[in-house]
């Protein structure tokens, strides 16, 4: 099955360099172009693309409030934002937003084909580097107000609980097996329980949540290693 995909940029020669890469991919469909947010909404309430590829700042309605919209329409469409080193204050208001994953708009283009299918997948897409900036954030300006626990999170067991705490830092799938001493393939099945009884939507959401509800404190982070 192709992986429908809606690219959403002001720039036309910027969606016109992105098409040409993904159409060079047997499993990749280019669904459809927009040159704003609100195009891209319209597109996807009428259509049903597996990824938008979303530009943060766009005229008319820009990337974050594109994505909540098209989230709060219910489908299974997941979004991608597009970002550039210099946009860093957006990062963690489109994570809110229920974005999925971020790539850099310089990234080789092998990095954007593998980062479509890891969304379209299921995965959530955060480079090291992005996910050490959303706990930097929390460090330097945490929540005005934290947020009560979600009741779910009385459904997880311990391991699942301490597997949270660990996504929340930051860290891959390999490294929460070394650090619990368990192989990756169980690691994937707690991650998958924790997501499901929490009624998230994939780990980017439960690092939000968790810092966002007090689970995870700024200074239980500690040092992040980097996801290989």
């Amino acid at each position: 099955m192709s992986v429908r995909v809606l690219l959403v940029d002001d720039q036309a020669l910027v969606r016109a360099g992105f098409r040409m890469i993904l159409d060079a991919e047997p499993d990749i469909e280019v669904m459809g172009e927009a040159a704003d947010g609100i195009e891209a909404v319209d597109f996807v309430r009428l259509n049903t693309p597996h990824v938008v590829l979303m530009d943060v700042r766009m005229p008319n309605l820009d990337g974050i409030e594109a994505t909540r919209r098209i989230l709060a329409l219910g489908g299974e469409t997941k979004v991608l934002m597009l970002t550039t080193f210099d946009m860093d204050e957006y990062v963690y208001e489109a994570l809110r937003a229920g974005a999925s994953g971020f790539l850099l708009k310089d990234a080789p283009p092998e990095q954007l084909v593998a980062g479509i299918r890891a969304v379209c997948s299921g995965d959530a897409l955060l480079a090291p580097s992005v996910t050490r900036r959303v706990i930097e954030e929390f460090v330097r300006h945490p929540p005005d107000a934290v947020r009560t626990a979600p009741p779910e999170i009385d459904e997880l067991t311990p391991r699942e609980s301490e597997v949270l705490k660990l996504i929340a830092r930051g860290l891959s799938n390999a490294e929460i097996a070394q650090t619990l001493v368990v192989s990756e393939t169980t690691v994937k099945t707690h991650v998958a329980r924790v997501l499901m009884k929490m009624n998230l939507r994939d780990r980017v959401q439960a690092v939000v949540m968790a810092y966002e509800s007090g689970l995870v404190q700024p200074g239980d982070v500690g040092e992040v290693p980097s996801a290989p």
